[in-house]
C-alpha cells in the first residue's frame, strides 16, 4: 500500500495496514517527517507535490493499493496533476485506491439529513477544489478500470486531538448556536473504513461519520464531566469573538448518514462521540496521538 500523504489519518491508515501484514510506503512533505515515518516501519519518501522521482516511482510500481490524502490546492490534486496521464504505467499492479475526501462537499444542508445521493453544495474555495479532485480520481479510476473509494470524512479527532487535550490547553470553547450540529469520526475508524474498502475492493462514495451528529457544546460538557472539571461557559455565536474561520465553520450545518458503508457491513468501533471520549479517557490515549 502507499499512502500519499502521512499526517494524522494518512499514519492511521498505514498502522492499521501494517499491522495486518502488509508491506507500506508513505509520503511526507519533509526528510524530517519521513525520517520519523521510516523509523516506525514505513518505506518512506518525500513528496511535495512538484515530482515524482525516480525511488518514488519505483516503489509505485509495486504498488497494489493507493491511498491519497493530500488536499488539493488552486492547481488541482498534486498526485493526479503529475500521474493522471500514466497512472497505468506508473502502477502497472494497482486494484483498489481510496481518495480522503471531506464532508464539507455538500456545503450548508440547514440541519437536514444528507447521504452519497445529496448533490454537492461546495462553498468557493477548499471544499469547491475537494469536489473537483473526487471527480478527477473518479474519473482516472474509471480510465484504467480501477475501482476508486472517495472516503467524505467528518471532524477527525483522536489520540491527541480531543475535546480533553483543549480543555487542559484552556483552548476549549462552548460556543452555542441554536440547532447547530457538527459531525465526527474517530481516526481509527478513518483508518478501518479504508482498509474495509481496500480489502474488499470496493469503489464509490462513502460517509465517513459516527452515527451521531451533535451539538459541539455538548461534546465539550461531556469530557468535562469526564475529567471532574468545570466546563467552559456557554457563549453566544453572535457575540462570540471568532477568527473568520472558526466563523465560517458554524455556516454549515448538517447531518450526515453513514447507512452505505454500514449497509457494506462495516461497524464503526466508536459510533458516538460518548463511548469514544469515555474510550480515550480510561485507556489513557487522549493525551498522545496513535503511534505507527
Amino acid at each position: 500500500m502507499m499512502v500519499f500523504g502521512c499526517g494524522y489519518s494518512g499514519r492511521a491508515i498505514a498502522r492499521a495496514a501494517m499491522e495486518t501484514g502488509a508491506k507500506v510506503f508513505g509520503t511526507s512533505r519533509t526528510g524530517e517527517k519521513a525520517e520519523a515515518l521510516a523509523a516506525q516501519g514505513v518505506e518512506a519518501f518525500v513528496f511535495d507535490g512538484t515530482a515524482i522521482d525516480q525511488p518514488l516511482e519505483h516503489a509505485l510500481s509495486q504498488v497494489t493499493h493507493l491511498v491519497q490524502s493530500i488536499p488539493p490546492g488552486a492547481g488541482g490534486d498534486p498526485v493526479l496533476g503529475l500521474a493522471s496521464d500514466r497512472l497505468a504505467t506508473l502502477c502497472p499492479r494497482l486494484t483498489w485506491v481510496g481518495y480522503l475526501s471531506t464532508i464539507g462537499v455538500y456545503g450548508d444542508q440547514a440541519g437536514g439529513w444528507v447521504d452519497e445521493e445529496t448533490p454537492c453544495n461546495p462553498a468557493p474555495g477548499r471544499s469547491r477544489e475537494r469536489v473537483e479532485a473526487e471527480q478527477a480520481w473518479l474519473a482516472a479510476g474509471e480510465a484504467i478500470g480501477v475501482p476508486v473509494a472517495v472516503l467524505r470524512l467528518s471532524g477527525i479527532y483522536g489520540p491527541g486531538r480531543n475535546a480533553f487535550v483543549n480543555l487542559k490547553r484552556g483552548t476549549a470553547r462552548r460556543i452555542v448556536k441554536k440547532d447547530q450540529v457538527f459531525n465526527r469520526i474517530r481516526v481509527e475508524d478513518i483508518a478501518r473504513a479504508a482498509l474495509f474498502l481496500a480489502q474488499s475492493g470496493h469503489g464509490g462514495i462513502f460517509n465517513v461519520t459516527d452515527d451521531e451528529p451533535a451539538a459541539p457544546q455538548d461534546v465539550i460538557a461531556e469530557a468535562a464531566r469526564l475529567m471532574g472539571v468545570e466546563p467552559p461557559p456557554e457563549q453566544p455565536f453572535e457575540t462570540a469573538e471568532m477568527t473568520a474561520m472558526a466563523r465560517s465553520f458554524y455556516g454549515s450545518n448538517k447531518r450526515v448518514s453513514n447507512k452505505r458503508i454500514s449497509d457494506l457491513g462495516f461497524q464503526f468501533l466508536y459510533p458516538d462521540f460518548r463511548m469514544s471520549l469515555n474510550h480515550l479517557w480510561v485507556s489513557r490515549t487522549w493525551g498522545g496521538e496513535l503511534p505507527l
